[in-house]
């Protein structure tokens, strides 16, 4: 192995500087970007010889399937939620992407919001669960 590759460890959030800058998206938002682009493509051709892609559409399915919430009001409040919490934008996805039940799910999924430094403790995780279950229930 090279040197680099020893370095880079996503349980301690070494990901290398230019993905610890990167926007992530949650599928959820990701669905809904796909979505009203589907939308917008379907409106402008009335022509049926003008089709959306096969890889446009296979991607739009892959998101909506994995999509844990389908509510874009539901979308904007978990990455607001999660947000309070300052995770990297790779934490905030893994974990609106998996919704994890439980404390230890959560750090089994993203070891490094227990890392040095800035460790979330126990109740914190579980109060950010509890916010992103309220959601999935009244969505």
């Amino acid at each position: 192995m090279s040197g680099a590759e020893e370095e880079e460890n996503a349980a301690e959030l070494k990901i290398g500087d230019e993905f610890l800058k990167a926007k992530c998206l949650m599928n959820c938002e990701v669905a809904l970007i796909l979505d009203r682009k589907y939308e917008q493509l379907q409106q402008m051709s009335d022509d049926p010889m003008n089709q959306v892609s096969q890889v446009f559409e296979k991607s739009l399915q892959y998101v909506k399937r994995f999509s844990r919430y389908k509510n874009p009001d539901a979308v904007r409040q978990v990455r607001e939620i999660l947000s309070r919490y300052q995770l990297a934008e790779f934490e905030l996805c893994v974990l609106g992407n998996l919704c994890p039940e439980t404390v230890e799910e959560a750090i089994a999924m993203v070891p490094s919001i227990k890392s040095r430094g800035r460790a979330h403790d126990d109740d914190a995780i579980e109060k950010m669960l509890n916010d992103l279950s309220l959601i999935k229930k009244f969505e």
